[in-house]
Parts: C-alpha cells; structure tokens; sequence
C-alpha cells in the first residue's frame, strides 16, 4: 500500500482547530488531539455559563432595586409584589437602572406603589 501523507483537508482541518485553541496553555495550543479536547470542553462550559449569566444579572437587578429601597425603609419582598398589585408591570433590568441612573423616577414609583 502506498503512503499517504497528511492531504490538504486534513492540514486544514488541523489548522482551524489550532487557531480556534491560539492562547491556550501547554500542549492544548499545539497538540491536535488535546486542542479538540480543549474546544469540546470550553464549548460545554459556554453553554452552561450563557444560562447562568442570566440569573447572576437578576440577583445583580435584585440587589440595586434592594438598595435603592433601603434608602425609603422599604424591603425588596415588599416592593415587588406591591409592585404586581399596582398592575405596574416594569421588569427588574429596568427598575435596577432607574434606580441607579434615575433616582427620581425611581422614588416616583415607589411613592406610586405605597
């Protein structure tokens, strides 16, 4: 049988696996077998992580909107379901900015909703 070196497709393929790992550590930057490792595994953490990031921003949301609150003595569970009960049906993203970037408007809520 005659000897078949490594053909263009697979030069290719290796190349844009390499390029895809270019600033990983030791042998996963240069290694084709541990780079296709690497890739596999920073796929499934990036998939896993663009759920979770959804629920950090919340708590971060939460957090705002509580400390904004605190400056009125009033509690966050107090506040949201006060909130509901008004029929105002702002979402969480845009309180916590109102709260940090618009105080006013922010407090123009909480008076409407106590």
């Amino acid at each position: 049988m005659t000897r078949v070196k490594k053909g263009v497709n697979a030069l290719k393929a290796r190349k844009n696996i390499l390029r895809k790992v270019k600033g990983y550590r030791h042998g996963r930057s240069t290694k084709e077998r541990a780079a296709n490792e690497a890739i596999f595994h920073a796929g499934t953490y990036a998939f896993a992580h663009r759920r979770d990031k959804k629920g950090d921003f919340r708590r971060l949301w939460n957090v705002r909107i509580s400390s904004a609150l605190k400056a009125d003595g009033l509690s966050y569970s107090k506040f949201i379901p006060a909130l509901k009960k008004k029929g105002i049906t702002l979402d969480r993203k845009i309180l916590a900015d109102l709260a940090q970037n618009h105080p006013t408007i922010f407090k123009k809520i909480v008076s409407e909703v106590m």
